[in-house]
């Protein structure tokens, strides 16, 4: 029983352990390669390109590209590269409008290599030689265009750079995919400042306009208001005497209560001149007497004899 664990246990750390560094062995001499997503191997034997596998998986070399795959640990060598799509963008690349204005264009692109030989061999550095190809193609087709399109047509200028560089390109390996003129700004200082001042003063001058025009239309609001006022309060004026005589006239109906509306009138008006009021008693021989000194002083004097 012992000895049945113990080849058991030496059975399992040999295969955790010398499993993994005989698959490491076969792989290291090309026995089998294992390729994920969106990437792709060379193999390259004696300066000459053998095969290319681009598919995801687990491939059987010698049978996948030939005996001679075995040989490239010692005599070739395996490139990786990766097939995904990348995507640059290009900032304020310098460029004149057809009047002269100092004008930056930003350009984003899309590439993705399509062919991996070319990609390889064809070009040391096709993603720089790209980039350049790129900004020389921009500056060179959008100088001396009117400002009035760069700032307006950018779907046009896109298409443009991109039918231009696309054929370049695709000789060096890569498959240019979406390009985009995404920004067009001004460069002088100056002249931003001085836009911001035009802007400045074109917003001052709208915003007084319009200041202007809703007083002007308050003004109009309020004069029409005062106008209809008028024309009522005047309609008001002209109609009260006739309401007043009608009420007159029908009070004027009835004697008793005529009088006593004019004594009341009589009273509220001796209450509101603020005269001073004396009352006596009746009978009481002093209203005689006060008529009788005011004859008195009314009588002019006697001529002389």
């Amino acid at each position: 029983m012992s000895q049945f664990f113990a080849g058991a246990a030496l059975s399992f750390f040999g295969l955790l352990i010398g499993l993994p560094i005989f698959l490491g062995i076969l792989k290291y001499l090309c026995w089998f390669t294992t390729v994920n997503e969106c990437r792709c191997k060379v193999f390259v034997l004696f300066g000459k390109v053998i095969g290319v596998i681009d598919e995801p998986g687990l491939h059987i070399t010698p049978f996948s590209i030939g005996p001679g795959v075995l040989l490239v640990p010692f005599f070739g060598k395996v490139h990786t590269l990766d097939l995904r799509l990348d995507q640059r963008y290009l900032r304020s690349r310098a460029v004149n409008s057809e009047e002269g204005t100092p004008v930056g264009i930003g350009v984003w692109y899309e590439m993705r290599v399509s062919n991996p030989v070319a990609y390889l061999f064809e070009n040391t550095d096709p993603e720089g030689s790209l980039m350049a190809n790129v900004t020389n193609t921009t500056v060179r087709s959008l100088s001396n265009m009117p400002l009035d399109s760069m700032m307006q047509n950018r779907h046009h200028m896109s298409r443009e750079v991109r039918t231009e560089v696309s054929p370049k390109s695709e000789s060096w390996g890569y498959s240019l995919g979406s390009v985009y003129i995404r920004k067009v700004h001004f460069r002088d200082a100056a002249m931003i400042h001085q836009i911001e001042q035009k802007v400045v003063n074109r917003l001052r001058q709208v915003t007084s306009a319009i200041r202007q025009a809703g007083d002007n239309q308050v003004d109009i609001i309020k004069s029409k208001a005062e106008r209809e006022a008028s024309i009522e309060f005047a309609k008001a004026q002209a109609v009260r005497p006739r309401l007043v005589g009608e009420a007159l006239r029908e009070i004027g109906q009835d004697r008793e209560v005529i009088e006593t509306l004019f004594a009341v009138l009589e009273t509220q008006e001796i209450v509101a001149g603020g005269s001073e009021i004396i009352l006596m008693p009746t009978g009481s021989g002093i209203l005689p007497a006060l008529e009788a000194e005011r004859d008195v002083a009314r009588t002019p004097p006697p001529m002389g004899r």
